[in-house]
């Protein structure tokens, strides 16, 4: 598969490249955030360090995921438990800590790609009652009228939607869409939440969890 490199230590990007190389993948490299997200579109697969010199590789990751379902395995020397699950919410589909024996790598980027693989376009279509959300298109319909929402409103419907049916913690939600639930304001959340309400018109699809989060359908 094409393999693209997000690492910015010459040493370590040298050895993994000519790893690749070795199992038949296609690898490329790029030191800086900036780049990968100029080149990600090209790859089958990213793998993704954390400690970039330009930007912090979670803010990598979370822009990737606002536009693109490319496969991201983070593979970081950062092994805190808060980082590993920051980077899981954000969409990692996978996360190592350094060091990683090669073999383990390898078996779980082909195992993140047999997943994804079986993530169709269709599926990035999430429907509760006679709401459809589309993903990847960022539209939503009701009855099948076009709802008009700005930006993080659906950004909320869609962290919502991608579990839908699924209780998600209010600070699952503001890592995902803030990107730090540490440092998104949680009035913002509530605002956001109470516009869609408002203009999906359907009472019931979003459920308030006291105490908790929410959740989108039954």
């Amino acid at each position: 598969m094409r393999v693209l490199l997000v690492e910015d230590d010459d040493g370590v990007a040298n050895a993994l490249l000519e790893a690749l190389e070795a199992n038949g993948h296609r690898p490329g490299r790029v030191a800086r955030g900036a780049d990968a997200l100029l080149r990600h579109r090209d790859f089958d697969l990213l793998l993704l360090d954390l400690g970039l010199p330009d930007t912090d590789g979670l803010e990598v990751l979370r822009k990737i995921r606002k536009v693109a379902r490319t496969p991201v395995v983070v593979l970081t020397a950062r092994g805190d438990e808060r980082s590993v699950v920051r980077g899981l919410r954000l969409g990692a589909d996978d996360y190592l800590v350094k060091p990683v024996r090669l073999g383990e790598l390898l078996a779980r980027m082909d195992a993140v790609v047999r997943r994804t693989a079986l993530v169709g376009p269709a599926d990035r279509v999430v429907r509760v009652d006679d709401v459809a959300i589309d993903l990847e298109a960022r539209r939503v319909t009701v009855a099948d009228r076009e709802v008009s929402l700005t930006t993080k409103e659906f950004d909320v419907l869609a962290a919502l939607a991608e579990r839908a049916g699924a209780a998600v913690s209010r600070q699952q939600l503001m890592d995902q869409v803030w990107g730090d639930a540490y440092l998104a304001v949680s009035r913002s959340l509530d605002v956001h939440l109470t516009g869609l309400r408002a203009k999906l018109g359907r009472p019931g699809l979003l459920t308030t969890i006291r105490g908790f989060g929410y959740r989108l359908g039954d």
